[in-house]
């Protein structure tokens, strides 16, 4: 873990075209790329995703996004094969605008450097505080902030720029502030998990996490932890706390796009089941 302090916190939310920790997850296609089309369906449902990247994605297809893959793959009469590639620096230079892939998961939708389809859900960031703590935060501009120590997700090797790394700073809260890098020990399992375990171990009093994280290790944790929406007001618009994600394809591919948009609009009511069993909180898209 990091201290954030003053510029380390003020990188842009996406820089260096690392998604989200919510996703933090990431994009072309090329028409040929969905080979062997038959009966109006691909044999290929081509995926890249992180390996090691609990609640979205992992190697032994434990994660959400590996679950609404295979569901929207076995409805196109398609499989779905994996490129496996940490979502690091580079992740979409080498994954789809390499040809290895042709879809990604979970992107925030209007994501410039690919084309994005309707969004599967919308979430938040969360407070993540314990229970018995007796806290009532539902408020970055609640006095007992500054009293606290916070932890963050830092994303980039810079150990920067996450949108509650960036509103903290904007208030003065920095000297208390504890930055977990998203990336983490790759060596354990789903490092972004790491800063739940925290709050529960109590090496921070509270936390502010992006949604799906936080709701899918909140319920792995032996003590119990409460979960608040950072208000949709909270933030900017150039840096939001809500975020609807979509899935990623190269820009051109509007083929694809459309036919993946009548997809998730078909499956919309499953998608959302496997978000709840995953603990997402989810919010009306706007």
């Amino acid at each position: 873990m990091q201290k954030c302090r003053g510029a380390a916190c003020c990188a842009p939310p996406w820089a260096g075209q690392a998604l989200p920790l919510f996703v933090i997850a990431i994009l072309l296609f090329a028409v040929h790329g969905w080979c062997g089309e038959r009966h109006g369906s691909f044999k290929d449902f081509r995926v890249c995703a992180d390996p090691n990247n609990l609640p979205f994605s992992n190697q032994k297809l434990e994660g959400f996004e590996n679950r609404i893959a295979e569901l929207l793959a076995r409805d196109l009469d398609s499989r779905v094969t994996y490129t496996w590639w940490p979502q690091r620096r580079g992740f979409i230079r080498n994954t789809l605008r390499a040809g290895e892939c042709d879809v990604v998961m979970g992107v925030p939708t209007g994501y410039e450097p690919v084309l994005t389809t309707q969004p599967y859900y919308r979430s938040t960031y969360v407070f993540v505080y314990p229970q018995n703590k007796g806290y009532q935060i539902t408020s970055l501009d609640d006095s007992i902030l500054h009293r606290l120590r916070i932890g963050v997700h830092l994303i980039g090797d810079n150990y920067a720029n996450s949108p509650p790394a960036h509103a903290l700073s904007a208030k003065g809260i920095v000297d208390r502030v504890v930055g977990y890098s998203v990336f983490g020990d790759y060596a354990e399992d789903s490092p972004p998990g790491k800063i739940i375990k925290a709050v529960a171990a109590g090496e921070v009093d509270m936390a502010i996490v992006w949604g799906p994280i936080a709701g899918y290790f909140a319920k792995k944790q032996a003590v119990p932890l409460t979960l608040v929406p950072v208000p949709a007001d909270a933030g900017s618009p150039a840096l939001p706390f809500t975020y609807s994600i979509a899935l990623g394809v190269r820009r051109k591919d509007d083929t694809l796009k459309t036919r993946l948009d009548e997809e998730l609009t078909r499956k919309a009511p499953e998608i959302r089941k496997i978000l709840e069993e995953y603990g997402v909180p989810l919010i009306s898209n706007q």
